[in-house]
């Protein structure tokens, strides 16, 4: 089939009968079409004669039973069913020859064959393909409604539960604050992560990881057929007298899916700022600093550093009856009582700001803003600040300074940042020499540690507060090298040397602090 030397012919039979026509396009078909100047049915004919090929019969197309992986979207894609095919040949039906040559190459890209082509009204065609998606897409469901059983099934057998019970009982044992479970080829390895650290806890065969991952969907509620698309869910597990709050994560793989649990064990966690590792002189400047009834009060550091902790800490010690508490997180971590929670949801149109925007309305004392990410959000907070609020919020920098320089950074006055920004908190996690075997390497491997020689963490933390030398600097722009020698020579312990303090006081270990050395 000459395309080039058919389009031609098409061309001229149609200005032959329409002088305004013009060269031969689906455009132009259209138009003759809309206008009533020609019928479906005398158009597919006019192509019949221009390439050669017959008008089939609509009454009388039988299509053949297509293969479950047949790509009804690439066929709707191109606007052409599969009339005939036995593995060396295929025969398609069309309604427009425009595009025919970029599918036939496709065809011999995807089955390594040849295409023959034959015309059928439009409207026939789209009936064809309406019917073809819809029969598809019933055997999907169909499909999907037998693997979905199938995967219940699983999930439900006793191994199973054991199994993922087991895991969840190591995890807290180990005091994990998350699970990882990730398949290869092969073995599906399950990795706790205690003290900041991974640990492999166990691993098992390949085979077992759907029912596995089924298993945690279903306590999740997240939809056990579906493994292409990230998933999140919530849920609470009680162990004896252990009230387990789990975050569950999927995100699809090469190999699978990664499955990753964080677990809030409220009964292990003490919302105390007294227990987070501040010195005496760090705690009493941030206790008093936490009195002050409006500005804002920013904790900054890298995830997993432990901001929240720290900022639940503070709103530990401001929750009571006289102040109303709102927050706003993405996600809502504590659910605790006193406090109103707002959890962002951008789905429905409520971000940080948005949100934000609202809690102002609402009258509060307090408000803890999960993270400042970006300019609207920073200067509602900081209106409010500047309107008599106490707010408080993380940022992601590597030290105090870096949080005044962010904001500026996102477009803040400085001005304005001199004037509502009260401090900074930066602050780190080290893990503390375990209290029974002291870190020393024994024949018989310690149970309170598990061997590692440490057991549970501690901050190291680094205080700014701005005061008038520090405010006048962020006025006139002072470079962020200049401001942390202000605030040096005023008195703020960097986090090197809250680091080391410990270090000398037996609290962690040097090897400790340079492991954490890159985050410094």
């Amino acid at each position: 089939m000459n395309l080039e030397a058919a389009l031609r012919q098409v061309t001229a039979a149609m200005q032959s009968r329409y002088p305004e026509y013009g060269t031969a396009s689906e455009e132009n078909d259209r138009k003759l079409l809309a206008n009533g100047k020609i019928t479906e049915a005398a158009l597919v004919e006019l192509y019949s004669a221009a390439f050669g090929v017959p008008v089939l019969d609509e009454d009388e197309i039988a299509l053949p039973e297509m293969p479950a992986d047949y790509p009804v979207a690439f066929f709707n894609a191109h606007e052409c069913a599969v009339l005939e095919f036995d593995g060396d040949s295929v025969t398609l039906l069309a309604a427009s020859p425009y595009g025919l040559g970029e599918l036939c190459y496709q065809i011999r890209k995807m089955w390594q064959c040849d295409a023959a082509v034959r015309f059928v009204r439009r409207p026939f065609l789209e009936r064809l393909l309406s019917k073809l998606q819809n029969d598809q897409e019933e055997q999907e469901e169909q499909e999907a409604a037998e693997d979905e059983n199938t995967l219940r099934t699983l999930a439900g057998e006793a191994r199973i539960v054991r199994l993922v019970n087991d895991i969840f009982t190591r995890a807290l044992e180990l005091g994990a604050s998350d699970i990882h479970i990730e398949p290869d080829e092969d073995n599906v390895s399950v990795r706790c992560r205690v003290d900041g650290v991974l640990t492999e806890i166990i691993s098992v065969p390949r085979s077992q990881f759907p029912a596995i991952a089924s298993r945690i969907k279903l306590l999740g509620g997240l939809n056990i057929a579906e493994s292409r698309l990230p998933q999140d869910g919530r849920t609470n597990v009680k162990f004896g007298r252990i009230q387990l709050d789990m975050r569950i994560s999927t995100i699809p793989i090469l190999t699978g899916e990664s499955i990753v649990l964080r677990l809030l064990n409220k009964e292990s966690i003490s919302f105390d700022l007294a227990q987070l590792g501040m010195s005496g002189a760090h705690l009493a400047q941030f206790e008093k600093l936490i009195r002050i009834p409006h500005g804002i009060i920013l904790v900054v550091g890298p995830t997993g550093s432990g901001k929240t902790t720290t900022l639940y800490s503070v709103i530990s010690q401001l929750n009571d009856a006289r102040k109303k508490i709102i927050t706003i997180e993405d996600p809502v971590e504590y659910r605790t009582r006193g406090l109103c929670q707002v959890q962002v949801n951008p789905k429905i149109g409520v971000t940080f700001a948005s949100g934000l925007r609202s809690i102002v309305r609402q009258d509060p004392d307090v408000i803890l803003v999960g993270e400042i990410r970006d300019k609207e959000t920073a200067d509602i907070a900081i209106n409010a600040a500047l309107t008599g609020h106490l707010v408080l919020s993380t940022l992601h920098t590597n030290d105090a300074v870096g949080a005044v320089t962010r904001l500026l950074d996102m477009g803040v006055e400085n001005f304005l940042v001199s004037s509502a920004l009260f401090g900074v908190l930066s602050q780190r996690l080290v893990r503390k020499i375990c209290p029974v075997c002291h870190g020393e390497k024994r024949e018989v491997k310690c149970r309170k540690c598990n061997g590692t020689g440490y057991k549970g963490r501690s901050g190291i933390f680094e205080l700014l507060i701005l005061d008038d030398e520090l405010r006048e600097a962020v006025n006139r722009n002072a470079s962020s090298s200049e401001l942390e020698k202000i605030a040096v020579k005023n008195g703020m312990i960097t986090l090197k040397e809250d680091g080391a303090a410990k270090v000398a006081a037996g609290i962690t270990t040097l090897d400790e602090l340079n492991r954490s050395a890159a985050e410094l």
